[in-house]
């Protein structure tokens, strides 16, 4: 309408439209230059022609596999192209197959997985990329230009797809965890974890199928014992789960029925080198009475009465005060040795002692106070503690803190898993609240925080069976009975 203005956008180009009334205000509009259907035509043609040339330079060995038969057509006939193709694909077939046979480690890494990661670009992320980005709100739209994260890099391991994203200027990877959930689903993955790559990128990573699903038998009784690596199950990615407990302090929580009990067998049954050696021993406390008295004949403490068992943690703080005092202004760190051995405090449902016992001044307290004392200054002198619990609040147990390793089992709720791992563990991918509750397929499946890392890594502990423990216990009674004599019940400490 004269004398009125026309909204344009961002790089329009305004000109006056003619009017016969020399007195009307100018009205503006956009610039339109009509450019001629050759040009338009040559542009298309020139850009198609670079693309597949790029994508010859970047695939030489399609490239050949494509030009090659045409080529050899031209020049020898159709029948030798084709004689050629053929006798080429069995020898190539032929070369792939006792490539598997022979080397089939180097041909997984070198052929399948790379070729599966690029049927799954292909078929899948390129395919779903842009709706699936629109639908979680990780795609930005100004106007009418549309802002896409890119996929710079697919690859496949064993068990997981990984998808290197460059996000957009503006994103952290906080706005990828908020939506790990419906990226699982919108490319069809049980889970998504987001993993830090460097500034500006991430990796998203999509586990195949379930890795853990079969419970894992116990494992072989190792024949030298490394405290700092003790071999208790597997992880996800298919390697050895090994657990630390020289130096530390471990605490496994978990709903009854989650699988503490194989991580707590695990680890004994890892500790028998050393512990027939006499470079460790294992105190139990036992209220339950029914995880820890299988093997009762391993320890060289054992308590299951609330007394007993303030009484043996009492003992075990007087053993590392005893230390402290000899190794002071000697030594920094503890070594395992017969005069010194290691002291492996095992307390199983520590929250009855806690929190649940109704004796608050006879039982409750001392043992807070000992597992204080031991889980603070325990660590230098060779005094470990793994406790295990269902409930980690802190009202249930106030020094959850002062354990540096924890493993996070079934979960009632949420919260929960953050409240063991650390605030933020939920969101980089420990759903510890969603592990199956059906014994075969998620009894000892948790999630840990492995050294060097600060993403959570999904675990499964091995299943040491009663029939297992009655093994190890009669086997270690009679190495005993045969080397000096001593009954291994309940025996004392060294100290």
């Amino acid at each position: 309408m004269p004398g009125m203005w026309r909204e344009t956008s961002p790089g329009d180009q305004a000109s006056p439209w003619a009017t016969q009334d020399p007195f009307a205000a100018p009205v503006f509009g956009r610039s339109v230059w009509k450019v001629p259907e050759g040009i338009v035509l040559l542009v298309h043609l020139l850009r198609f022609l670079g693309r597949v040339l790029v994508l010859a330079v970047l695939h030489p060995i399609v490239t050949i596999a494509v030009l090659g038969p045409v080529v050899l057509a031209v020049l020898a006939g159709w029948r030798t192209a084709v004689a050629v193709v053929l006798v080429v694909l069995v020898l190539l077939a032929g070369g792939l197959g006792v490539w598997a046979w022979r080397w089939p480690g180097s041909f997984e890494l070198r052929v399948r997985l790379p070729g599966l990661a690029r049927w799954r670009w292909f078929s899948l992320y390129r395919r779903f990329w842009q709706p699936v980005m629109t639908m979680t709100g990780l795609l930005s739209r100004r106007g009418e230009r549309e802002y896409l994260p890119k996929v710079r890099k697919v690859t496949c391991t064993a068990w997981a797809d990984r998808v290197l994203v460059e996000m957009l200027r503006g994103q952290a990877p906080a706005n990828w965890e908020d939506q790990a959930a419906a990226l699982a689903h919108g490319f069809g993955a049980a889970s998504c974890r987001v993993r830090m790559d460097r500034p500006g990128r991430v990796w998203l990573e999509f586990p195949r199928g379930d890795s853990l699903a079969d419970p894992l038998p116990a494992l072989p009784v190792p024949d030298v014992t490394d405290l700092g690596a003790l071999p208790v199950g597997r992880c996800e990615d298919g390697s050895d789960w090994r657990l630390k407990v020289h130096g530390t302090h471990v605490l496994v929580a978990g709903v009854t029925g989650a699988g503490k009990g194989s991580i707590i067998w695990s680890t004994i049954r890892a500790l028998l080198p050393a512990i027939r050696a006499g470079l460790v021993e294992v105190w139990a406390v036992d209220p339950k009475r029914m995880e820890l008295s299988f093997g009762r004949s391993l320890f060289a403490r054992y308590a299951a009465d609330p007394e007993d068992s303030v009484a043996l943690l009492e003992d075990a703080v007087e053993v590392m005060q005893k230390r402290a005092d000899r190794f002071a202004g000697r030594v920094r760190s503890h070594t395992a040795t017969t005069e010194d051995p290691f002291v492996l405090v095992v307390v199983d449902e520590v929250a009855f002692l806690t929190a649940y016992h109704p004796d608050a001044n006879g039982v409750k307290k001392p043992v807070k106070n000992s597992l204080a004392t031991l889980t603070s200054q325990g660590r230098s002198v060779g005094v470990g503690v793994l406790a295990a619990l269902q409930d980690p609040r802190k009202e249930v147990l106030e020094i959850r803190n002062l354990f540096p390793d924890k493993i996070a089992l079934r979960m009632d709720e949420k919260a929960q898993v953050d409240m063991v791992l650390g605030d933020g563990a939920r969101d980089r991918g420990a759903y510890a609240d969603q592990i199956s509750s059906a014994t075969a397929t998620g009894a000892g499946v948790g999630y840990v925080l492995l050294e060097g890392s600060r993403d959570p890594a999904r675990v499964r502990a091995a299943y040491v069976s009663d029939a297992d423990i009655d093994a190890i216990a009669a086997d270690f009674t009679d190495d005993v009975s045969g080397t000096d004599g001593r009954s291994a019940e309940n025996g004392a400490s060294h100290e």
